[in-house]
């Protein structure tokens, strides 16, 4: 049975990544392994690196020691520290390999991020290693801007901030950081293909979920499938 070994699984906020790993946490691991291509998965989520610099930062200006990476309204200082969260990402998960060199036999680790901006997605895989590139496929959850604004609206819940399922941002951060991504040009346009980044070709199938599916187990299960079929047999024709 094919294997996919690491997926980026990336997109918009509220694309519907988070509903995606907890839909397939949900199955049976040789269900997962024969539909899906997912053997028993560990994820990795930027999410908690950001969260993690938020609380750090109000614990320092609590100590009367001064914010470091965010001002007081959550607005980073230094928009290099995009690029901090992948490197991070990409450090835990060598550190997975370092642990145990035949990881990745018997699992698949799931890599979880939004990025915005003109160049986004790209510096964001500039900054993954040779030990990543060299097995990762690209999964992409396809959504319109407004969607994810619409979708990150109805999952904020405030007592519940840091969760993986309930964070979200107020719309002027959407705006300024998520509003325009490089997905497009980086994908020209196609449903599956490769991308070339630092001399890897990296495949990648796209998951269009607008309109949305990740509430219906049923279309959510056909959709990711799919996708993730089409992703094996890139694999396939990588060689």
């Amino acid at each position: 049975m094919k294997k996919l070994d690491v997926i980026l699984l990336i997109g918009r906020p509220a694309a519907g990544k988070s509903e995606t790993i907890d839909f397939l946490k949900r199955l049976p691991d040789e269900k997962r392994l024969q539909e899906y291509h997912i053997a028993p998965f560990e994820e990795l989520d930027d999410f908690l690196y950001v969260w993690q610099t938020f609380e750090n930062d109000a614990i320092r200006q609590s100590m009367g020691l001064g914010r470091r990476d965010t001002d007081d309204a959550l607005y980073f200082l230094d928009d290099r520290i995009w690029d901090f969260f992948i490197e991070r990402i990409d450090l835990d998960f060598r550190k997975k390999l370092a642990r145990d060199r035949l990881f990745l036999e018997h699992h698949t680790v799931m890599m979880e991020f939004a990025r915005g901006g003109e160049h986004g997605f790209a510096n964001a895989f500039r900054h993954l290693s040779d030990d990543v590139l060299g097995h990762a496929g690209i999964l992409y959850i396809d959504v319109s801007f407004e969607e994810s604004l619409r979708k990150n609206r109805r999952r904020y819940r405030p007592e519940q901030a840091d969760s993986i399922l309930y964070h979200s941002l107020e719309d002027a951060k959407m705006e300024r950081y998520y509003k325009d991504n490089d997905w497009a040009r980086l994908s020209e346009g196609h449903d599956e293909g490769f991308i070339a980044v630092k001399g890897h070709q990296v495949p990648f199938a796209v998951f269009h979920n607008e309109p949305e599916k990740t509430l219906n187990p049923e279309l959510l299960g056909a959709a990711l499938r799919d996708a993730t079929g089409r992703l094996v047999k890139l694999f396939t024709h990588k060689g």
